[in-house]
């Protein structure tokens, strides 16, 4: 069986994400994938940016990531996304990253790709629900298939009881969510997996 290819993809503001993504690229390696840890381009200017400590410190310290590319959607079976809620939605950074994807999405390179976000927001009643039900459609345009973590483990109830995908309270990400995470980054792993073994076969 071939080693699933995984992408964890973040975009962080102040941090939480930027933690969730470090433990499901951490569960994935263990549980057998080939991991790209990579962050979203930031659109905002750095004048901006410098106005806020905390977000200008966060910003800093992902540099040395590497900025996600088409050519890294191309390379993974598989995508963890991880990006805080923004008036129910996804970032603009997040979106403004999906609008270079025309290319590889036209290629059929997007397809049959497995995909599970994680979302975070500054209460428990934040939209996070929302912004990962309305992120979704977007990967089933591009033919990826959704690997929610649904209520498989009970990780999942421990940390909230979200069976869209992890969701946190920003700077709340303690033991219970790291758990989460980690079931919703190895589930992906082993349905990666699994598809892939079931299309080595058929071919």
């Amino acid at each position: 069986m071939s080693t699933p290819k995984i992408a964890i993809i973040f975009y962080s503001t102040y941090g939480t994400n930027h933690a969730v993504a470090e433990e499901a690229a951490r569960a994935a390696r263990e549980a057998g994938a080939e991991v790209r840890l990579l962050r979203v381009p930031e659109t905002a200017p750095r004048a901006v940016i410098e106005t806020q400590d905390a977000w200008k410190a966060q910003d800093d310290k992902v540099q040395d990531i590497p900025v996600a590319t088409p050519e890294d959607m191309a390379w993974a079976d598989g995508y963890f996304f991880a990006f805080p809620t923004r008036f129910g939605g996804a970032p603009s950074q997040v979106r403004a990253f999906i609008d270079t994807l025309g290319g590889v999405w036209a290629e059929g390179k997007l397809a049959n790709k497995t995909v599970t976000a994680t979302t975070s927001a500054g209460n428990a009643h934040g939209g996070m629900e929302g912004t990962l039900l309305t992120f979704y459609p977007t990967v089933m345009h591009w033919g990826a298939i959704v690997v929610a973590p649904g209520f498989t483990h009970e990780s999942v109830g421990a940390a909230g009881g979200n069976p869209y995908g992890y969701s946190a309270v920003a700077g709340q990400f303690g033991d219970e969510g790291k758990a989460a995470v980690a079931h919703q980054a190895t589930r992906l792993v082993e349905v990666t997996a699994k598809l892939a073994a079931s299309e080595t076969v058929a071919a």
